[in-house]
């Protein structure tokens, strides 16, 4: 491996009951990216929160080593101002501000103890330029889509001196344009000098963007594989997170009984007050008794919002439509 920017040694973390990592270590080379892979609950995100100080020196144990000091971080605030920036699959922005007001949100450009407005609108065209975002910076956020705004949170991150880049699940909400976008960014930050760690479960993904991997499995460090040396492939990784040979990844669906229709929405439709916008519009759907229906879509599709206008409705939803329950 190449000189280390960052090294993790014996780190373990506890909740009650749970011990969520144990003697996890984690070595990233400076310039690489740097793949994190393990199954829901192998402790990737854990980790990561370890890292950026949202777990603070003294509720883990073990050392976090960065560009070759020992770092004790006791906040988010900290890690940022060593260079790491972390951005999580939910966005942390702010929909009714503008972009050029989220990219410098906690850390204004003052002058005169007042914020300098000017400068912050030309140093968040330059962000934007250097993620190859090209939208008006006094955009609202909640007008753009989800693809940008993951930009305008990486913008966020180098409008911070970011040395290293952490991305929790980044293109998981993201169609493949925006995923292809995405990746070409951390390529071209990588050439910038710019670290990153990417924790994904799209495999061929990692295959395709990743200098190393690491898989994590039940809280521990299983192995870290190098991709330059043909060590990586959608098997191995495979094979590394779940313990064992898996033949047949997609087995065979057994048939089950289903029943008369229970639930039927028709031409269901939502308005959410907050937003001031109409959030689901003519959806139609069956439910039949002894049947899984799944709801796909990417994050804003409105799934979330679907589920919770049928149930109870608790963000007061304007609804309108028809909802029959068995019969």
């Amino acid at each position: 491996m190449a000189t280390p920017i960052l090294e993790m040694r014996n780190i373990t973390k506890e909740f009650p009951g749970v011990k969520a990592l144990s003697n996890v270590s984690f070595a990233v080379a400076e310039g690489e990216i740097h793949c994190l892979v393990g199954e829901n609950g192998a402790g990737k995100s854990t980790l990561m929160k370890v890292l950026s100080g949202v777990y603070p020196f003294g509720q883990y144990s073990g050392e976090i080593i960065f560009n070759g000091k020992e770092q004790r971080f006791h906040g988010i605030h900290d890690s940022e101002g060593a260079g790491i920036a972390i951005i999580y699959q939910e966005l942390a922005l702010i929909p009714e501000l503008s972009v050029y007001e989220n990219i410098y949100l906690g850390h204004e450009i003052q002058k005169n103890g007042l914020v300098d407005w000017n400068e912050t609108i030309r140093n968040a065209t330059e962000m934007l330029k250097k993620v190859r975002l090209d939208v008006n910076p006094a955009t609202h956020v909640k007008d753009l889509g989800v693809g940008k705004q993951q930009l305008i949170e990486i913008a966020k991150a180098m409008s911070k001196n970011v040395k290293l880049l952490i991305l929790d699940e980044p293109t998981a909400a993201l169609n493949d344009d925006d995923s292809e976008n995405l990746l070409n960014l951390l390529r071209d930050l990588k050439k910038h000098g710019v670290t990153c760690i990417m924790i994904s479960h799209k495999l061929k993904e990692v295959i395709e963007i990743a200098d190393t991997v690491t898989v994590l499995r039940d809280g521990q460090t299983i192995c870290t594989l190098d991709a330059h040396k043909g060590e990586v492939s959608e098997a191995v990784l495979i094979k590394n997170m779940v313990g064992r040979e898996i033949n047949n990844i997609y087995p065979e669906r057994k048939k089950r009984q289903i029943g008369e229709v229970v639930l039927e929405v028709k031409s269901w439709g939502a308005y959410n007050p907050v937003v001031g916008r109409s959030i689901l519009k003519d959806v139609d759907f069956k439910v039949r008794k002894g049947e899984i229906v799944g709801l796909a879509g990417l994050m804003g599709a409105g799934r979330t919002e679907l589920a919770l206008s049928l149930f109870g409705n608790p963000d007061n939803y304007r609804v309108k439509g028809e909802l029959f329950i068995n019969g």
